[in-house]
């Protein structure tokens, strides 16, 4: 059996980090700096042994963030609780009858699809953290953008805690593995401790390669403004098609649907990628964590609840790598691909008969 081809092959490797500063050159090289800067950000910001062993790089990680259930349990962050709470209320009420319409069905599934898809799947995983492609810095900026409507904060947080998430998955330092609770790794996490994603300084050292870039610090900085932005373009999108008379109920149906109820829809389909697919799910690779394929998180995610492909070679560009596996966030890069905006499109390969994780003789 072999996954069907939709992109010139380049294989894609991705060596398990052995210590902090290899990990910081990574973190670097996806970034393209050159060479003597790649140096010079490791003294700089890790002042790490090369051999430094990975229980210290474990140690160091949680030091520098404070990550996982020990250090953030116990510290409820009140205002992301009560934001998150907030959006959970009106998300329900976007449920009540009077405000169903096709209308509102449609705006849900055009924001979800430009959020949690283009923004989220492709950007802020596959091509941010990842570097599985590469593309004009206009459309890197487009794609990025759409993910800060997602409400899960701004491309240096999002990147830099995913790095990190791989550096430790499900060990310690990890900062939502099951291994500390089911509801731990699904939302535990978000509403416990302090809130990071104005400290650019601090997860720069897991995202020096955006730090570097201005547009990247101001989505970051601002990563709110444009969820708030189309809110209020869909409650005057709802009055002005509502019919005479309805405008409210047609405005506050809009921006309910588009807004509240695809936000939290998409923010537990994002949260499961972190829960169940370490959880349930088959296991085509032997990879030193508990990841899983999960056919039904695919759907939600668009494809990333290929969870274990992606953890056995995740640099490729492509997770779902049996024809069955439904993964329409690739499918968008190999659009882009197709009419000139993505390039170096990465794709694992492996022996399918002895499937194996990068890096693995």
């Amino acid at each position: 059996m072999t996954p069907a081809t939709l992109t010139p092959e380049s294989e894609a490797t991705s060596t398990k980090p052995g210590s902090y500063a290899e990990f910081q050159a990574q973190a670097i090289e996806t970034g393209e700096a050159n060479e003597a800067a790649l140096e010079a950000q490791i003294q700089d910001m890790s002042n790490a042994k090369p051999a430094m062993a990975a229980d210290k790089v474990r140690a160091q990680v949680k030091q520098d963030l404070r990550l996982g259930r020990e250090h953030q349990q116990g510290r409820i962050n009140w205002i992301t609780t009560i934001a998150m709470g907030a959006f959970h209320v009106f998300a329900l009420v976007a449920l009540l009858p009077i405000f169903w319409s096709w209308k509102n069905v449609s705006v849900f599934f055009v924001m979800y699809f430009l959020a949690i898809n283009v923004g989220i799947g492709v950007a802020y995983h596959r091509l941010l953290t990842h570097r599985g492609f590469r593309t004009p810095k206009w459309v890197e900026y487009f794609v990025t953008a759409c993910g800060t409507m997602a409400l899960e904060g701004g491309p240096i947080f999002w990147v830099a805690t995913h790095r990190v998430h791989h550096q430790n998955s499900d060990q310690e330092g990890d900062p939502h593995t099951p291994v500390d609770g089911t509801f731990w790794s699904h939302a535990g996490w978000i509403l416990s401790g302090r809130a990071m994603h104005s400290e650019t300084a601090l997860l720069g050292r897991y995202a020096p390669d955006l730090t570097k870039d201005k547009v990247h610090v101001l989505l970051s900085k601002y990563h709110w403004v444009l969820l708030t932005a189309t809110g209020v373009a869909q409650l005057a999108l709802g009055a002005f098609l509502a019919a005479p008379g309805h405008r409210v109920i047609g405005a506050v149906g809009m921006m309910l649907w588009g807004t509240m109820l695809r936000v939290v829809v998409g923010l537990h389909a994002t949260w499961f990628v972190n829960s169940a697919t370490h959880l349930y799910g088959a296991r085509r690779f032997d990879t030193r964590d508990d990841s899983r394929n999960n056919w039904w998180v695919a759907i939600l995610t668009g494809g990333e609840g290929w969870h274990n492909n992606h953890h056995a070679h995740p640099v490729s560009a492509r997770h779902g790598l049996a024809w069955y596996e439904f993964d329409i966030n690739y499918y968008c890069i190999w659009i882009l691909s197709k009419i000139g905006l993505a390039k170096k499109v990465q794709i694992a390969k492996f022996d399918w008969e002895n499937p194996k994780p990068a890096g693995v003789n």
